[in-house]
């Protein structure tokens, strides 16, 4: 199919063609696994696109293409992991700079920022993106990112892209949005103004706990020459079969999320009506604080749930955690299987205690990623643990 068609095409189909033709030499179907580190050239600089696996890669190309179709962006780069795109938009500011970030965030972003880029001279403020007085406060002259996460990872709040885009570009900043949680099937930030687009592919977009990478999508040609300079020098490449499988990944993408939606909006109306679950945090419920804006700006509620005990103890927690049969306790997410993860312990544990607490974590607070079984399986995992505290 021709890409010119795919452009003009729904999101499933998207998902399937985007980025991909049928093996000219075979006539394979799926894009093949390239395992190579260098090409032939029929004289110096005479080859067919590519010259070393660092820098292109075949099977590499097909997921950019599909990613940065998948995200209404002209520009996808990949990279080992999402960790290493956060990386490379980092790496290209300079000594004296700034960052406001939100204060509720993947911890390993804030581990990078804070503890990584801090000593070198990079400077950050961490806050709550829903209050954009708040987020035009922190802002200074030298601010030159804006790090957005809707919705946010581990309290899965929802900010407005639209407007914090706005913000940053009334003050020549740049807006960067972690996707993550979303996936391109519920949310795609550049059609709402943001400058650049963040994936940990190891979660969605790969879908299936087997592959660790990442992404960035824009329409910003600067940012794709400094962020692919950065590909080839500093070398964070995923490999060819890393690719192939979140390729892979990508085809089932939108019906994985439609199931990953409704499992999780079940289990949050289930887990808002037990008697011993003290608060849930899940955008699709109507009294949650930003279901009007989830539904104006998503196309679905996505698969995170967070929840608190009325037991707010780690005790409790930690019984919970320990006892369910469905659920999984492990880190990550976005696996087509259900797992369960404590942040204040596991992936928030980088966030000093009173940073976590300001920003509303709690160190009791469980989070579920919501997948692919039968719902029913998954709520009576859960009852029968939530039973037993």
């Amino acid at each position: 199919m021709k890409q010119e068609l795919i452009d003009h095409m729904g999101l499933g189909t998207k998902s399937v063609h985007a980025g991909q033709e049928p093996d000219p030499s075979t006539g394979a179907v799926m894009t093949p696994v390239y395992q190579t580190s260098t090409y032939a050239q029929a004289a110096p600089g005479d080859h067919k696109g590519h010259e070393y696996g660092r820098v292109t890669n075949p099977t590499r190309t097909a997921l950019e293409g599909n990613l940065a179709a998948l995200e209404s962006a002209q520009h996808g780069i990949c990279f080992s992991s999402g960790v290493a795109a956060t990386d490379a938009i980092v790496k290209c500011l300079r000594p004296g700079d700034h960052i406001v970030a939100s204060n509720d965030l993947y911890g390993g972003t804030y581990r990078l920022i804070r503890q990584v880029f801090g000593p070198f001279g990079i400077s950050s403020d961490f806050v709550d993106m829903t209050d954009l007085d708040v987020v035009r406060n922190a802002i200074k002259p030298e601010t030159k990112l804006l790090w957005i996460e809707t919705p946010t990872n581990p309290l899965v709040r929802v900010v407005d892209i639209s407007a914090l885009s706005k913000l940053a570009h009334e003050y020549d900043v740049v807006a960067v949005v972690d996707n993550t949680f979303a996936s391109p099937i519920l949310q795609r930030p550049l059609e709402q103004g943001a400058d650049l687009v963040v994936h940990s592919t190891t979660k969605y977009l790969g879908g299936h706990s087997d592959v660790i990478g990442g992404a960035i999508c824009t329409n910003d040609d600067e940012w794709n020459e400094k962020l692919r300079f950065l590909i080839k020098s500093a070398g964070a490449v995923p490999g060819p079969m890393d690719c192939f499988l979140t390729l892979r990944g990508t085809k089932t993408l939108q019906v994985r999320m439609e199931r990953h939606c409704s499992n999780a909006q079940a289990i949050a109306e289930f887990l808002s009506a037990h008697e011993k679950v003290d608060k849930v945090y899940y955008p699709g419920l109507p009294d949650f604080e930003g279901y009007e804006l989830a539904s104006r700006q998503m196309d679905g509620f996505g698969g995170m749930v967070s929840f608190l005990l009325k037991d707010d103890s780690m005790e409790a927690a930690t019984q919970v955690l320990s006892s369910t049969q469905v659920f999984t306790l492990a880190e990550s997410l976005g696996g087509v299987e259900s797992l369960m993860n404590h942040p204040a312990t596991m992936t928030h544990a980088s966030i000093p205690a009173n940073e976590r607490h300001a920003a509303g974590l709690h160190d009791s607070l469980i989070r579920l990623s919501v997948g692919i079984e039968d719902v029913s399986d998954l709520i009576a995992d859960l009852d029968r643990t939530l039973a037993e505290l």
